[in-house]
């Protein structure tokens, strides 16, 4: 037989489109691996706090680890401490408690241990009101921007966050995987169950150290809470400060094949819109979330979860209708609610805590754990102007 021409050859391969076994390659993202190991701490028993520093300053941060944070932030008074001056700008800040003007630091890079973090946007917030309810000072808050970039496996356990690449990961066996909707802010379906049962979307948040928050709104479209359940009025904060809320419970809460029973959840005005109602109930805190080791995968939209040691811990059901606030080295009574346990036995905010139950050691953490106990009669000290009072209040409970 006669060979065929290299030109009558090209064109039958061109006729026939001869698969090119190159251009049928598939690009294979190489494995996610372990990129740095941060320690962090729990501070009021549920926010996650991690250590920091900005390239080009010495002084090392504390940082709030937050998935409800569109972005990263930066304390107003730390930037002016450190000498950086942020840049105005026409965008909002928007939290449970109000709406800020954002300013921004811009380009900046952070430091987590031995791994860089380059081109970060810091909005610039007030965290003052923060730090005298955590009792440690805040200089900022994590979110977002380091969250879509990186895959987060926070172990409860052993206090410890790897964050690693984004590539294939393989999760781990005996938990579940969720599938939240995340445009900056994971957001997820779940089901509660007290009056009635119902399923609705909830922001996945553990920047909230809260087990459940639920908006008026939804709460009286959804007629979810028995009208029995005992309310009480209680202050708490966020971004723009204080704001007033009612803790009630629920007596089932579900979160993908997890059932909870008797959940501590506040009820809020949602004034300013936060949950987009009807768009979101509220929010999962991580009263809730503590008791999962996560890996967090932004890029696949996937958050694993998986039961920790933690996953039994009761709940704290007391209500005392007053703050601890540590401020100028001292521990100082912050808000008092009227008509709570706090005020009928005559506290007053500024009054500052001198002993609880014995105790004078001045320990701000073991303080606030001695007002968790449930009916419980509380002991305090306190120094008002220039006298000591001993005074006696009987906490309540939800149950």
């Amino acid at each position: 037989m006669k060979a065929l021409p290299i030109l009558t050859l090209t064109l039958i391969a061109g006729i026939f489109r001869l698969p090119d076994v190159r251009a049928q390659e598939e690009f294979i993202p190489p494995p996610s691996q372990t990129l740095t190991t941060v320690p962090f701490s729990l501070v009021a028993e549920s926010v996650i706090l991690i250590k920091g520093v900005l390239v080009g300053i010495p002084d090392t941060l504390t940082f709030i680890l937050d998935t409800g944070s569109s972005g990263i932030s930066l304390d107003s008074t730390t930037a002016s401490m450190l000498d950086l001056n942020p840049v105005e700008s026409d965008i909002n800040i928007r939290g449970i408690a109000g709406v800020r003007r954002a300013k921004f630091l811009y380009n900046k890079q952070l430091l987590l241990n031995d791994l860089t973090v380059d081109s970060l946007n810091f909005h610039i917030n007030d965290y003052e009101f923060l730090s005298y309810v955590y009792g440690v000072r805040i200089n900022g808050v994590i979110g977002y921007s380091l969250l879509s970039r990186y895959i987060l496996k926070i172990d409860y356990d052993d206090s410890e966050i790897e964050i690693c690449s984004q590539g294939p990961i393989k999760y781990p066996r005996g938990g579940h995987l969720l599938r939240p909707f995340i445009r900056t802010l994971p957001v997820l379906g779940a089901q509660i169950k007290d009056y009635r049962k119902i399923q609705s979307r909830f922001l996945f948040d553990i920047g909230a150290g809260l087990s459940l928050v639920l908006s008026e709104d939804f709460e009286a479209d959804s007629s979810a809470i028995r009208k029995k359940r005992k309310r009480f009025p209680i202050e708490a904060h966020g971004v723009g400060g204080k704001l007033n809320m009612e803790m009630t419970l629920v007596k089932d809460f579900r979160l993908g094949p997890y059932r909870f029973r008797n959940v501590p959840t506040m009820v809020f005005e949602d004034e300013f819109n936060v949950t987009s109602y009807p768009y979101l109930g509220g929010l999962i805190g991580n009263q809730l979330l503590k008791r999962f080791n996560l890996i967090v995968n932004y890029q696949r939209r996937e958050i694993h979860i998986k039961p920790n040691s933690l996953y039994r811990e009761p709940f704290e059901y007391s209500y005392s209708g007053m703050e601890l606030y540590y401020m100028n080295g001292s521990i100082i009574i912050g808000s008092v609610v009227e008509g709570s346990p706090a005020d009928t036995a005559g506290l007053k905010e500024g009054d500052v805590v001198v002993m609880i139950d014995n105790n004078a050691n001045q320990n701000f953490i073991q303080y606030k754990k001695a007002l968790m106990s449930a009916k419980k009669r509380v002991r305090l000290i306190i120094r008002r102007d220039e006298e000591l009072l001993d005074i006696y209040v009987k906490l309540m409970s939800l149950l």
